[in-house]
């Protein structure tokens, strides 16, 4: 993140290009375009630089880059989709590679004593695939370390780690390839997650927010640390005593030594051992559990409690910052924009400005990536306007169609000239309709749960499900005949409009096609209906995955009540607001799962292949 400092500079400075060393030689700035000789030329500039800055306002990023006309092309290109898809793949690839290296994970089960030899790739594959996704990233922090200039990149530390970990890895790969892949240890692969970290803003601000609450987590921290040292010593006396059972058995289970009595009330300050770990002295006496329930509650419900207040404050905190720091860059991309567009009625350029072309905005606007739906709500704005100029304080007032929630209206409806045609419509499309097939949805869930309690201790190979199978033809029927009916009243757009009905839809099709699949494999059910395996799968598998679907096609009542609906929507919003903090865990897990399977390589081994030398034979043959 730029230090919002740097970005309240003057917005066409030497560092944005303006003029200096960032602006080829000769190339006039866009605030001294005056009729004659190349105007087009350095219009179009000012045009594209407009462009640039907007897309920085939409994007919040940061104006402090290079603005000549080059380096523009190649900023934009950089932004791109299909560039940014590339490199968001090649993050993805070489993170997939450690589930295909040596030791390879590609096995359907993880257990050691069933699972088979796993493909083991030749020396050179992955090797090559890491080549090419190290050569993305290297073209990946020249682009960047040039489009901010040398300047801005000795100060930002994200690129220059990036640059370190590259040549790491790249002398890591050499040291693999000299030695045929037979390296005791790859120092590159704990750092492949950090690729993933420095392309996501969000990752960065949430590790950032981290690192600010460590100072004060680690005070409560240590006020748990000795609040668990404390009541271990506490335990290991009072659970000491030569003539009480009790006592004895506790010390015995939980408060033997040192070490097993701190694992066990720090696992009891996760009450994952409650109330296991005081059993054995509250049999004897109940007066012990006083002891039990004190570290609990000044460890679970109040230290903890502590912990979770202080990272909800800063994160809290962080947030407003952040949100701050995101709007001064939006602001900063609009007024820049502003600047470079701004001119006086005579349409003149002018070093103070008076205001913006509505029709210049428009061509700029044309140019700019953005959801067509926004563009469309902005565009719309600007028209009202007429041919006035845009002044500041309607300029950026146009920016903030990008904070409110575009509203699709549906299509229109098909328009029947029958009278009985238009009957139907007004029908099946009225919500009454949807409430008998949510009536419907839970009935086939009635019929799948009662058969389900029927048939709980009768084993799979004597079930016999005619009558569900009967059932479940009849309510997919139903499906489709609603699905037909609601296409007929809203039109197939109309009916594509509405996620409900998307998800309806498909699941309604998938079920007919499986229903089509077991009449054509199985023939149609009768009593009795146990037939052999055919295919793929046998009638027991196909009648449980139709019952699966059906199941999960239950969840279409979710829109129609309208708190459970609120509930869901924030649940989903609250998973992609969560998506940062579930990278940074990604990332934990990623370097924690290298760093176990680097030393705890060939100590787990399948009885089978056990090897004189590793530690589960050595066990083996001290046991004969």
């Amino acid at each position: 993140m730029a230090d919002p400092q740097e970005e309240s500079k003057p917005l066409l400075s030497r560092v944005r290009g303006g003029s200096g060393r960032d602006r080829p030689e000769g190339a006039p700035a866009c605030r001294s375009v005056q009729v004659g000789p190349g105007t087009t030329a350095r219009r179009d500039l000012c045009l594209d630089q407009a462009v640039v800055f907007i897309e920085d306002a939409i994007q919040y990023r940061s104006i402090n880059h290079r603005m000549d006309a080059s380096s523009l092309w190649l900023y934009r290109w950089y932004y791109s989709s299909l560039c940014q898809w590339i490199l968001s793949f090649t993050i993805f690839l070489i993170l997939f590679l450690a589930f295909i290296e040596t030791p390879s994970s590609l096995t359907s089960t993880a257990d050691v004593r069933y699972r088979p030899v796993p493909w083991e790739p030749p020396c050179g594959l992955t090797e090559g695939l890491e080549a090419l996704c190290l050569l993305v990233f290297a073209a990946d922090v020249s682009v960047k370390s040039y489009l901010v200039g040398w300047a801005q990149f000795r100060k930002n530390p994200w690129l220059l780690a990036y640059l370190v970990v590259l040549v790491v890895s790249l002398m890591d790969w050499i040291v693999s390839l000299s030695l045929v892949c037979h390296e005791p240890l790859r120092v590159r692969r704990p750092l492949r997650p950090f690729f993933l970290m420095q392309n996501s803003s969000m990752m960065k601000k949430t590790l950032k927010c981290i690192r600010r609450s460590l100072p004060e987590m680690a005070s409560v921290g240590l006020l748990l640390a000795i609040h668990l040292c404390l009541f271990t010593m506490f335990g290991m006396l009072l659970f000491t005593s030569e003539k009480d059972a009790g006592q004895d058995k506790e010390r015995l289970t939980y408060f033997r030594n040192l070490p097993e009595a701190l694992t066990s009330l720090l696992v009891l300050l996760t009450t994952a051992n409650n109330p296991d770990v005081m059993i054995p002295a509250y049999s004897k006496n109940r007066a012990y559990a006083i002891f039990f329930v004190a570290f609990t509650l000044i460890g679970s419900l109040f230290l903890m409690n502590l912990l979770t207040a202080i990272i909800y404050n800063q994160f809290r905190g962080y947030l407003m910052k952040s949100l701050q720091t995101s709007l001064l860059r939006r602001r900063l991309g609009t007024r820049a924009a502003y600047k470079v567009l701004s001119v006086t009625a005579a349409g003149e350029a002018h070093p103070e400005g008076v205001g913006v072309k509505p029709q210049d905005f428009l061509h700029v606007l044309q140019k700019v990536q953005l959801d067509s739906d926004h563009k469309q709500a902005i565009m719309e704005k600007v028209r009202s306007h007429g041919g006035d100029l845009l002044s500041a304080d309607e300029f950026q007032e146009l920016f903030d169609e990008f904070d409110k929630r575009v509203i699709k209206e549906p299509p229109p409806r098909p328009e029947y000239r029958s009278p009985f045609l238009r009957s139907a419509q007004f029908v099946f499309s009225h919500r009454y309709f949807n409430y008998l097939g949510n009536f419907m949805a839970l009935g086939n869930l009635v019929t799948i749960c009662a058969f389900l309690v029927l048939d709980a201790d009768v084993p799979p190979e004597d079930r016999d499900d005619f009558v569900l199978g009967i059932l479940n033809f009849v309510f997919i029927l139903y499906y489709l005949l609603e699905l037909l009916l609601k296409v007929l009243a809203l039109g197939l757009r109309g009916y594509l409009a509405h996620p409900s009905n998307v998800f309806d839809g498909l699941l309604t099709v998938v079920l007919l096609v499986l229903e089509i699949s077991t009449l054509a494999v199985y023939r149609f059910p009768h009593p009795g209906w146990k037939p052999e395996m055919l295919g793929l799968l046998s009638l027991w598998d196909m009648t449980r995955l139709v019952n699966m679907l059906l199941v999960f096609r239950f969840l279409r009542i979710i829109p129609s009540m309208k708190l459970m609906a609120v509930v869901a929507s924030t649940i989903m919003d609250l998973i992609k607001n969560m998506r940062a903090f579930g990278g940074i865990l990604v990332v934990v897990y990623y370097v924690f799962a290298i760093v176990g399977i680097s030393l705890f390589r060939g100590v787990v081994v399948a009885p089978g292949n056990s090897r004189p030398g590793c530690p589960l034979a050595r066990g083996v043959q001290r046991q004969a």
